[in-house]
């Protein structure tokens, strides 16, 4: 099945979201829903939006790093253990 075949209109969304439910539960990619033509929307399994989410927050996490390393707002890991024993 090629994505192709998972681009449908509203209507059908309409007339089948039971079905396309319960295929998106089972593993089936996700469905684009056009309306007029025109791509509008997503539909996927909540299994597969939360992986996506927390994809995203990691890869926001990554590149705040990557800011923090070019802006030279880091500190050595030598002298770690030291510099949280003198915070206590």
């Amino acid at each position: 099945m090629n994505m192709h075949d998972r681009v449908k209109p509203i209507s059908y969304l309409k007339a089948h979201s039971a079905e396309l439910i319960r295929q998106l539960g089972e593993g089936a990619p996700p469905l684009i829903v056009t309306q007029n033509g025109e791509a509008k929307a997503v539909l996927q399994d909540i299994g597969s939006y939360e992986q996506t989410q927390e994809t995203l927050a990691l890869l926001k996490l990554i590149a705040l790093g990557r800011d923090d390393m070019a802006q030279g707002r880091t500190v050595p890991v030598e002298g770690l253990a030291d510099r949280i024993r003198s915070r206590r």
